[in-house]
């Protein structure tokens, strides 16, 4: 069942949005070489709490951590680790925040140093996929009207699309309903209602879109080894456009 959300409740959703933006202007300073991601998860960890929020992964289907932490290879879910950054890395920093019983969800892609220039395009087009996509969620369209001009920006530019791993609804929970990969055909899938809070969250590989889970039962990389890079906003739909909740 999807919860439709009235405008206060949307008013309430925009602490814990503000908290997640706050904290990835945060770090955008502290991404170098020679940081670890456990230097971020411990940063997120003091970051929330100093503003009244909750880590709401921390033990999500025996999730460990605050943040997941995506380096090169690995699309979405990695694990913190001591393993310093190196120049030319780039790095997927998720987090998801509860603040006075609400959600806010958003990933953010990140150059470590200087990258090369794949890195910078594959970055470059899949900030450009979530905006996109954001354009066209507003009341009345389809999710396959949104999710086709991401699908066909990735496509264009070379790059595929994951779909094994899903957008969602946000509100009380971290995954509400709906659920919906972002591929789509234009008139197809749900129709977007006001009051629908979403994440859009693209996941880009620069090769194939399969992908393969490590032992750890959650991190998910590519196939074939090739980069891939996420951004990710929660949105509010509203009568008045898409509302980005997470906005930095």
């Amino acid at each position: 069942m999807v919860i439709l959300k009235s405008r206060a409740e949307i008013e309430e959703m925009r602490k814990a949005g503000r908290i997640v933006a706050a904290f990835h202007q945060a770090i955008a300073g502290m991404i170098q070489p020679g940081v670890t991601t456990l230097d971020i998860e411990s940063f997120a960890l003091r970051f929330l709490k100093e503003n009244g929020a909750k880590a709401y992964t921390i033990g999500y289907n025996g999730y460990p951590f605050a943040t997941c932490a995506s380096v090169n290879d690995v699309i979405a879910h990695g694990f913190p680790n001591g393993k310093p950054l190196k120049e030319g890395d780039i790095v997927t920093i998720d987090i998801v925040a509860e603040a006075d019983g609400w959600i806010g969800d958003s990933a953010w892609c990140y150059e470590v140093g200087v990258v090369s220039e794949e890195a910078r395009h594959l970055m470059r087009v899949t900030k450009e996929c979530l905006y996109l996509g954001i354009e066209r969620a507003v009341v009345g369209n389809r999710i396959g009207d949104v999710m086709h001009a991401v699908q066909t920006h990735a496509e264009q530019n070379g790059f595929s699309v994951v779909r094994d791993l899903l957008g969602h609804g946000v509100g009380r929970e971290m995954h509400e309903e709906p659920n919906y990969p972002h591929i789509g055909k234009p008139g197809k899938g749900f129709r977007l209602k006001e009051g629908m809070v979403l994440t859009i969250e693209p996941m880009i590989n620069a090769g194939k879109a399969l992908m393969t889970v490590d032992a750890d039962g959650w991190t998910a990389r590519t196939a074939d080894g090739s980069l891939s890079a996420q951004y990710e906003h929660t949105i509010a739909i509203t009568a008045d456009g898409p509302v980005i909740l997470t906005a930095q």
